[in-house]
């Protein structure tokens, strides 16, 4: 398969919460370091994603921001 997103993290799903139309996944990339994504609950539930699956978290967006205090 091939994409356009350059920007990508593999890593360990620790947690999924499952909403009414969206599920949130949380993906352990480094230890201690967590990426939180919100994906539709029926994509979720199509890829059967579970805690200990190993995924990609692919990342295309058209700014960042940084913020210090």
């Amino acid at each position: 398969m091939q994409i356009t997103g350059r920007n990508q993290l593999k890593g360990k799903v620790v947690k999924v919460v499952h909403g009414v139309t969206s599920s949130e996944v949380q993906l352990e990339i480094a230890e201690g370091m967590i990426v939180t994504g919100l994906i539709t609950k029926g994509a979720a539930e199509s890829m059967n994603i579970q805690v200990g699956d190993e995924l990609v978290a692919i990342i295309k967006a058209t700014s960042v921001m940084f913020g210090k205090e």
